[in-house]
């Protein structure tokens, strides 16, 4: 009769066996897990925003001019892309620097987690950020035919222009990053053939 194979130690197993030090810097990750639950209550707190707005203009929806609605529903579209980067941020966050969540075979596991990674993270967050801030440069442009009239106090010219050239810094940021990770990418690659 053949001996039994010796498994290999399980993760769990090897994780008891780090001295002190490297126990206690491992561990720390999870003083995280306070930051992650404070972004769950502030998506709470848009939840409570977009219901208030959502409320506003149901209650407004006859008084309304066509642009104060077309601003009220950018409003409610910028308050859903916050909460969608809150989301992004929580389970991919949550995921890549403290925890597994074994959502293997749920049916909601989002499509994206499987492949999520620091660098991914940062890109999508990246191109979300773009996004909020295109609902925002969108809201202004539409206020800003308003410029030199009452109804426009909370806009300027400069502060037109500030905003637009913050959003294209923020596009090309978003670039930068895909194109810094792009070449890593590659660079990591040809490694893994050199190996081969």
């Amino acid at each position: 009769m053949s001996p039994i194979p010796e498994t290999p130690p399980s993760s769990k197993v090897a994780a008891t066996t780090l001295r002190p030090l490297p126990m206690l810097i491992f561990s720390s990750r999870w003083l995280q897990l306070p930051l992650y639950i404070g972004l769950i209550v502030a998506q709470g707190v848009y939840v409570v925003l977009f219901l208030k707005e959502l409320w506003h203009l149901i209650g407004h929806s006859f008084d309304f001019s066509e642009q104060q609605i077309m601003l009220v529903v950018l409003g409610l579209i910028d308050v859903v892309m916050i909460s969608n980067l809150l989301v992004m941020v929580i389970v991919g966050g949550y995921e890549t620097f403290v925890s597994r969540l074994n959502l293997k075979g749920h049916p909601d596991e989002p499509e994206w987690l499987g492949h999520v990674n620091a660098s991914v993270l940062k890109i999508k967050l990246a191109m979300a950020i773009i996004g909020i801030s295109s609902i925002h440069l969108l809201r202004t442009f539409i206020e800003a035919g308003n410029l030199g009239t009452e109804r426009a106090m909370n806009y300027t010219q400069t502060g037109v222009m500030w905003q637009t050239i913050i959003h294209v810094v923020f596009i090309f940021s978003a670039i930068g990053i895909a194109l810094a990770d792009r070449i890593a990418n590659e660079g990591n690659g040809s490694n893994g053939e050199a190996k081969h």
